[in-house]
């Protein structure tokens, strides 16, 4: 850390005035301000270091973001205080990127920052650089690049050329089941290598991260790329950061820490399933990895690869308004790579077994995972919810069991457990019914567990392998076995699984959300493409009815089918993508405040409030889609008027909510 005493001050000779980014979360404060340079700091305050500068009469960070010649400000300019650190992190594109993203989301750049930049981690600063001769990507045209499985796609090779050109072809691609993803997208960023340029890889878990680094280091070799996540400890993480910084890697993969990772020559962002909610930043601004990798390629005239077994409705949007071309299979080829996939409640099912439209593991899904067991490949059983029993009624009457203090759901643990409150903790072992007094109780919703227990006394003497939040499986081996997984935790079956079932379609077919039938889908898609082909002996049973729009995607393999669908749909009610929605969150004098100060523009529509919680309400602001800008804009102007005149009650905007109701 280098500093200046107010003896040995004065400006420093070219360049006197920096333009500093404050770490202060304040809308009203959400712009540059300038600073002197001393002239003993004139060598380390470069664009992009650390620093501390007084503000308001503390000493607070800030970004160091250009150096000029003057200033507009009419007064008296304080001096920097301290360079942090002589190592430039904050790249120039990274810094216009943050901009753009801070507008986008009416979020402020400080807040973008932290996400874009991992805190500062002295002792990995002071380490022995990497040989950055081995990270230039060597240019070498389409001549070095081998399709391979891109060409079971017909527009795959020529998105591989284009990459390889240096050109910034621009794809949503819907992967066949059995695809290795990975596998595909490693290809990509050869390609993109092979260009002369760099890429940027995002996935949704560290399962996904982990497969998509062995198939980078199979391709590449070793140090080639390195991976960003916040699981990774804060020095392996600033470790990583500071490999792309300085150029010593020319790729970056990982969780959407990565999305903001420095990399020259930037010539691939890619995306893997984003419909996944983990894309989905917490923190303020909010923002979503797949629009900020797509606001990046736009920036920096990139290529980008949006891929997923599914495809969402803004994927869809990219296709229908020519930004991106779908990379899809013909239907010969999707024919000959899918399971054989059949639901439980349609007409011949029910006509066959009738108790198939309530039961939860019909005959033909019974039938099916015994004949596979018999030729000794495994079953997968996904189930969407997690432990025993997640949700208990009474059993005389259904009416739901609710803890007695807190009025939030019972469930149960454990077969021999007592219920127990999923809020707040409390044991209600001496439940009795408020609404007609019994003390008996039934499963209202079967989890993972316990679904492992049922089919275990189902098929004697077969193995039974859970996967799900306490335990994560990565792959099993291909003898006959019983797999259950929660969404998101199916493990990889050696030669694939013979059956997949999906079982308690209602649980995610009937959420109280938009995407509802989109993340049904996804899932399921997930869990199918796991399975072998049908030429293999491929089976998938669906637990739900046939007619359902979902299901009929699933069916013929077709997410872009649906997803099309779905967008037609939300842009005949005026949903997103089709239109931009903002969310106003907080107490209900201090939405209405915030939005009588907003000027929003024309064409804007107020909905709710609809309560939040118990305390807050929240409102929705709807605008077309070419107001996008000015909504945003509005609605952080606001935020600023309320936050200079010191407003008490906070209020949360996020634009694009995933959640709208």
């Amino acid at each position: 850390m280098t500093g200046t005493t107010p003896r040995d001050r004065r400006p420093a000779e070219g360049s006197p005035v920096a333009r500093v980014c404050v770490d202060v979360a304040l809308p009203h404060l959400d712009r540059p301000f300038d600073y002197l340079v001393p002239a003993g700091l004139a060598d380390d305050a470069v664009p992009g270091v650390r620093v501390k500068v007084r503000f308001a009469g503390q000493l607070v960070d800030g970004w160091l973001l250009e150096r000029v010649d003057s200033s507009a400000h009419d007064g008296r300019l304080a001096y920097l205080e301290k360079v942090v650190s002589p190592e430039p992190v904050l790249a120039p594109e990274v810094a216009r990127l943050a901009r753009a993203v801070a507008d986008r989301y009416a979020g402020n750049l400080a807040d973008v920052l932290r996400l874009a930049v991992p805190p500062r981690h002295a002792r990995v600063e002071k380490e022995p650089r990497a040989d950055p001769a081995r990270a230039d990507p060597a240019p070498q045209g389409a001549a070095g690049v081998d399709p391979r499985g891109w060409r079971d796609y017909p527009a795959g090779p020529a998105f591989l050329t284009a990459l390889a050109d240096g050109r910034a072809p621009r794809a949503v691609w819907s992967a066949l089941a059995g695809e290795d993803w990975a596998a595909r997208y490693a290809d990509a960023v050869a390609a993109t290598l092979a260009g002369g340029r760099g890429a940027v890889v995002v996935v949704a878990d560290a399962r996904d991260l982990d497969r998509l680094d062995a198939a980078l280091t199979t391709l590449l070799g070793p140090g080639r790329h390195v991976t960003l996540s916040a699981a990774l400890g804060p020095a392996r993480r600033y470790r990583a950061f500071l490999a792309a910084r300085r150029g010593d890697v020319p790729v970056v993969i990982g969780t959407r820490a990565a999305m903001f990772a420095p990399v020259d020559r930037l010539g691939l962002v890619a995306i893997w399933d984003d419909g996944d909610d983990l894309h989905a930043e917490p923190r303020a601004p909010y923002p979503h990895a797949r629009e900020v990798l797509l606001t990046r390629a736009r920036l920096a005239d990139a290529a980008a690869l949006v891929g997923g077994w599914t495809r969402t409705a803004e994927g869809q949007l990219l296709v229908e308004t020519g930004w991106a071309r779908e990379v899809v299979a013909d239907r010969a080829t999707l024919r000959a790579r899918t399971p054989a996939i059949a639901p439980t409640g349609d007409d011949p099912q029910l006509a066959r077994d009738p108790g198939a439209a309530t039961a939860r593991l019909p005959s033909l899904a019974w039938t099916t995972a015994r004949d596979t067991l018999r030729a000794d490949a495994p079953v997968l059983v996904q189930v969407p919810r997690r432990g025993y029993l997640p949700s208990v009624s009474c059993a005389d009457c259904r009416t739901p069991a609710r803890c007695p203090h807190c009025a939030g759901p019972l469930a149960l643990r454990a077969a021999d457990a007592p219920p127990a409150c999923r809020w707040c903790g409390r044991v209600t072992a001496a439940y009795a019914c408020p609404q007609c007094g019994g003390r008996r109780l039934r499963a209202a919703v079967t989890g993972a567990r316990r679904t492992a227990e049922e089919l275990g006394r189902a098929f004697p003497g077969v193995p039974v392998r859970t996967s799900g939040r306490d335990e994560v499986l990565t792959t099993v081996p291909g003898g006959a076995a019983l797999v259950i997984a929660t969404p998101g935790a199916e493990p990889v079956a050696d030669g694939g699984y013979g059956a997949v079932l999906l079982l308690d379609s209602w649980a995610l077919l009937t959420r109280a959300d938009l995407r509802a039938g989109e993340e049904a889908l996804r899932r399921w898609l997930s869990a199918a493409a796991l399975a072998r082909p049908a030429p293999a002996g491929g089976k998938v049973v669906v637990v739900a009815d046939g007619a359902l729009a979902p299901v009929q995607a699933l069916l013929r393999w077709d997410p872009g089918w649906f997803a099309a669908r779905e967008l037609a749909e939300r842009r005949e009610l005026g949903f997103p993508p089709a239109v931009k929605m903002a969310s106003v969150t907080g107490g209900a004098e201090a939405v209405a405040d915030l939005l009588a100060q907003a000027r929003l523009p024309d064409g804007a529509e107020v909905l709710g409030p609809v309560p939040a919680d118990e305390d807050r309400e929240r409102m929705l602001v709807r605008v077309p889609r070419s107001r996008a800008a000015a909504l945003a804009g509005a609605l952080h102007t606001a935020a600023g008027v309320r936050s200079a005149r010191r407003a008490a009650e906070p209020v949360r905007l996020q634009v694009d909510p995933l959640a709208l109701f």
